[in-house]
């Protein structure tokens, strides 16, 4: 081996390390989900390049309400998926979607845009 091809050879390496730490070992930002007077959960998220906070923590039993706001006009982020709960939503630019759910089982369900590539969990305790 040259040295051209040990460098290109390290770089690979070290850019495929950055990408399974990046999508597998990276620290989430967490949120548990607010309760109102009327026992509603709500959580508000933010949809930019991602899910922000993308791990949601909610009570099993009680209704959830997830507030997406959507700031940006990436194709990837157009749509919401979450397969668990039959969840399918067009998520507009710049604007807040509702999404409405009540979890009956324990467990983590995770939600994705149309395209998979932004990927989110909810966590029910």
């Amino acid at each position: 081996m040259d040295a051209a091809e040990i460098i290109v050879t390290a770089a690979g390496l070290a850019l495929a390390g950055f990408v399974v730490w990046y999508f597998f070992l990276a620290a989430r930002e967490t949120a548990v989900a607010v309760s109102t007077s009327g026992g509603v959960q709500q959580v508000d998220i933010h949809v930019k390049g991602g899910y922000s906070p993308d791990v949601i923590e909610v009570e099993r039993g009680r209704p959830v309400q997830l507030h997406f706001f959507r700031d940006e006009e990436n194709t990837c982020s157009e749509e919401l998926l979450m397969p668990d709960f039959n969840i399918r939503r067009d998520l507009p630019a710049f604007q807040t979607t509702l999404v409405e759910l009540l979890p009956e089982q324990a467990g983590r369900f995770e939600f994705t845009c149309g395209m998979h590539m932004l990927r989110g969990s909810l966590v029910v305790k």
